[in-house]
């Protein structure tokens, strides 16, 4: 009788957590499977609600945490907690030996993470590469967790095909779409009421969804960027909302967070700032706004889905596949203002998301319970046709 596959998820963010989530939840009643799970970054800092509570609370057991994160979102804070996330995940996936790690996304914590499973010769399986983010590090670390990675699990057609011309194997290469919108069709979503009662917030007339982080590779610096933003969000109609979801721990971060604080302490009850929503909260906000401003990838990924309109500003997400539903502009006051006013006239009810059906987490599972890990390490460079 064969042994059970011991297949290990990293995670240190909400937004990994959300890409994740169903694929947890399909494994953990495979029979053929030992489901581990290790949680580091944010998910354990009290400055961003100690989110690894909700895997908790979601009835997942934690195998280990990785502490790693910093007081600190300089260059050189987060350069130190890559390194003691090496250490850390280096002990861990030692103690754990797992057959497969999963990783999910772009974000410094895996890249910690990916370092360690290759020097200790664990297979990775990634989610999410392939995309392209110009105006953020972010850009470099995924493209970078491909090459370590050995099984690729893209989220859209054009991804697939960047997997194959940086060298990979067509054969490990599934594009089975998002699992972020597997959320969509499997949430149960709160009520107005009792959504507003868990934000303690009322909407009103209008509503925006607001995430806006840091671009780290941009040139105008983040705080700059931020307050030409929230000088747009106030000059707009008295009768419009904002709802914030605080950025992560990149650099310049808490700066950005800061600015927020402060302008939602001026709004009053014009406006509610979150470090997290979870899931349920806010794609049922998600659900109800009238439309997503930021730079967060979840506008041009998610927000579709709800058939919503997201007002994508500055670099961040430049480059990633977006559906006629986002409207770019640049992180000027007044180029934010006559967006945001485009996008709630918008009407984005005939959109398809090129992201998936939502449909995807039972695949990705599957998958990665039975895809062979035979002599996976030793990768080969799969070149393509090159024009002359």
């Amino acid at each position: 009788m064969n042994a059970r596959r011991r297949v290990c998820f990293v995670t240190g963010s909400r937004a990994e957590y959300g890409i994740i989530y169903w694929v947890l939840r399909e494994l953990e009643r495979n029979p053929n499977v030992d489901l581990q799970i290790i949680v580091t970054g944010m998910h354990l800092s009290p400055e961003f609600g100690l989110t690894f509570r909700q895997i908790e609370q979601d009835g997942f057991v934690v195998s280990t945490k990785v502490e790693m994160l910093l007081s600190s979102d300089t260059a050189v804070g987060i350069t130190k907690s890559i390194g003691l996330g090496v250490i850390g995940f280096a002990d861990a996936i030692d103690r754990l030996s797992p057959d497969l790690i999963v990783l999910a996304g772009d974000r410094f914590e895996l890249l910690a993470a990916a370092q360690a499973a290759l020097i200790a010769n664990v297979p990775i399986a990634h989610l999410c590469g392939g995309d392209t983010t110009e105006g953020a590090y972010d850009e470099a670390i995924r493209h970078s967790l491909t090459k370590m990675a050995h099984v690729h699990f893209p989220t859209n057609a054009v991804a697939a095909q960047r997997i194959r011309q940086m060298g990979e194997d067509p054969a490990c290469i599934f594009n089975f779409g998002s699992t972020q919108l597997d959320h969509v069709h499997r949430t149960k979503l709160l009520s107005l009421a009792e959504l507003q009662d868990s934000l303690g917030f009322q909407f009103l007339q209008r509503n925006l969804l607001v995430t806006f982080h840091p671009a780290t590779l941009d040139s105008r610096s983040a705080a700059d960027q931020c307050a030409e933003v929230l000088a747009a969000l106030e000059s707009l109609d008295k009768n419009i909302g904002f709802i914030f979801t605080l950025p992560n721990a990149d650099n310049d971060g808490r700066i950005i967070a800061e600015m927020i604080k402060t302008f939602v302490d001026k709004m009053g009850a014009r406006a509610v700032a979150y470090s997290s929503l979870g899931s349920v909260r806010y794609l049922s906000t998600l659900a109800i706004v009238d439309a997503v401003v930021g730079n967060s990838s979840s506008g041009l990924i998610e927000a579709p889905s709800f058939h919503k309109p997201t007002v994508n500003i500055g670099d961040r997400q430049h480059g990633r596949v977006r559906p006629p539903s986002v409207i770019d502009c640049d992180a000027e006051r007044g180029a934010v203002t006559a967006a945001i006013v485009r996008a709630l006239g918008y009407d984005c009810s005939a959109i398809s998301n090129p992201y998936g059906d939502g449909r995807s987490a039972s695949h990705v599972a599957q998958k990665l319970s039975e895809v062979s890990l035979d002599g996976i390490l030793q990768k080969r460079f799969h070149s393509i046709a090159v024009e002359s």
